[in-house]
């Protein structure tokens, strides 16, 4: 069999073509985008293909014909235009100072008036734009194709510093506005990015732009639809099935149950992630590839930032004006982590119009609250999954007291910054649930944990093959009323006809000391 070479990290359209890199033909949906509109938006996740969609605009506005033979747009166009070509990539800077964005900005400008000249007068950024555009029109007889890559990426890395922010708003506000004010002259207009800030932001003059995030005729414009994975990748699931000694049922499932998950609207097909599925192919080999390529460190500020109980992120419910823009602000962070792609749509109110959220699988999931937990924890991130497989190890053994004490080294070696903030009574509160929650959560991938915090319900059961914890826990109260909730509620009944053996414990967590204070076992 042919080996088969798998873009990981190719950006670059005309690479992929003339080095034969595997390509899912989405080539259809460019010619419809460049025949239906003229101005567009498309938020998807990092490494999700936005970078090669740009790119293959490019080569098509471009008239590279020879690139596009064998796919579905050599049949398609007739005509193969060639336009003068305007591509910003915005994700190859760090944007750490005010005049980051500058230079990348200048040098782009640079780059294309050695291509169509400058005028005196084009004193900034936008002018300068403007110009260029005016006499690449005039000399090619041609109008325009702007494609703007990652635009948000210096709003989401000054996320944090508002200072910093309003700079780059104010930079990029009257440069994109061009988009606008030159419409006679752009044939078309595409921008990608991560997150679409509202409000008083970047895009509150573009109102030109069609949003194409959620539009169902361009769910599958980036990432691998189940059909496509079939359809280009039936072989490697055949191959990757032999090398984990699974059957192709179950390393279909298992692909599903890691990668797949992304719905951009409701009722709409399942995405899987392509970078995490050709990093598996390549591979032949399981593992969390797109999370690794970039920690969210931006979305742990906003979280803390504003005391976020991450209970709450799983089946969050929220309006489709939420989902669609965050503010240059960012008081709520769930837009963020939606529009990051750590959450994804699963289910909608039609009655109350409110869109149900949750992780789109377990690469994400599982990242996320590894990545979470030495924010919250007195552990690095590659302690984090050892100290989890410790808790699993004592609760398979029965060893109680080990685990508890595990539990108070999490919570005396934490930075008293982290938890107290301005509100101590309610941070020490909700700094004890989200360590629990976290722990918990990450154990339940090995073992079953159902944790809760709503009152009238058990707030913890715990499975192994040979044991059921039910426990309790109480803030500046007793171990002896946490227990005795246990036995007075009847939490312990509904698995007292169980073989395993049962223990109900009761735990007492003190604002005082930040820690547990004491638990009580009854077996």
């Amino acid at each position: 069999m042919e080996q088969r070479i798998y873009p990981i990290g190719i950006q670059n359209f005309e690479k992929l073509r003339m080095d034969g890199y595997v390509y899912v033909d989405k080539t259809a949906i460019v010619h419809r985008l460049v025949t239906t509109g003229s101005y567009y938006f498309l938020s998807r996740p990092r490494r999700f293909g936005k970078s090669l969609l740009i790119s293959t605009l490019e080569a098509y506005f471009q008239g590279k014909r020879e690139l596009f033979k064998g796919l579905a747009l050599e049949q398609l166009e007739k005509d193969w235009t060639v336009r003068p070509v305007f591509h910003l990539d915005l994700n190859i800077g760090k944007y750490d100072a005010p005049d980051s964005l500058d230079k990348i900005l200048d040098e782009a400008l640079t780059g294309w008036e050695k291509l169509y000249g400058t005028g005196a007068a084009e004193t900034t950024f936008a002018l300068r734009f403007k110009g260029v555009i005016e006499r690449a029109v005039e000399k090619t007889g041609q109008r325009v194709a702007i494609l703007v890559d990652e635009y948000d990426k210096p709003m989401l890395q000054a996320i944090g510093n508002p200072d910093l922010q309003r700079e780059y708003r104010n930079t990029l506000k009257p440069f994109y506005g061009v988009l606008k004010t030159m419409d006679g002259c752009i044939k078309l207009g595409f921008l990608t990015g991560v997150t679409k800030f509202g409000k008083v932001s970047v895009f509150s003059d573009l109102n030109n732009l069609k949003d194409i995030s959620m539009r169902r005729d361009y769910i599958d414009i980036c990432g691998i639809t189940d059909e496509e994975l079939h359809r280009y990748f039936d072989d490697d699931l055949h191959r990757l099935a032999e090398a984990q000694d699974m059957s192709y049922e179950e390393v279909c499932q298992e692909v599903q149950r890691r990668y797949d998950g992304y719905h951009f609207n409701i009722k709409t097909p399942g995405i899987y992630n392509p970078f995490s599925l050709l990093n598996t192919f390549d591979a032949m080999s399981f593992g969390s590839y797109w999370f690794a390529t970039g920690t969210p460190s931006y979305l742990v500020h906003l979280l803390k930032k504003h005391r976020y109980r991450l209970e709450n992120i799983e089946g969050v419910e929220v309006t489709e004006d939420v989902l669609n823009s965050i503010d240059s602000e960012s008081t709520n962070p769930i837009p963020v982590i939606y529009q990051s792609g750590y959450l994804t749509i699963k289910d909608y109110d039609s009655e109350f119009k409110l869109y149900k959220l949750d992780y789109p699988n377990q690469e994400v999931e599982e990242g996320f609250l590894k990545y979470l937990l030495p924010f919250y924890a007195d552990v690095t991130e590659e302690e984090g999954p050892f100290e989890i497989r410790k808790f699993v190890s004592d609760v398979r053994k029965g060893d109680i007291d080990p685990f508890f004490r595990r539990f108070q080294s999490f919570f005396a070696d934490a930075p008293y910054e982290a938890i107290i903030g301005q509100d101590p009574q309610r941070n020490t509160e909700l700094f004890f649930q989200n360590v629990l929650f976290i722990t918990f959560k990450m154990m339940g991938f090995y073992t079953q944990v159902e944790y809760h915090t709503h009152r009238g319900r058990v707030d913890l059961v715990l499975r192994t093959d040979k044991y059921i914890y039910v426990m309790e826990f109480k803030q500046d109260g007793t171990a002896e009323e946490a227990l005795r909730q246990i036995n007075e509620k009847g939490y312990a009944q509904p698995f007292e006809a169980d073989g395993r053996q049962l223990f109900k414990i009761g735990v007492n967590f003190s604002t005082e000391e930040r820690n547990i204070e004491r638990w009580l076992v009854e077996r």
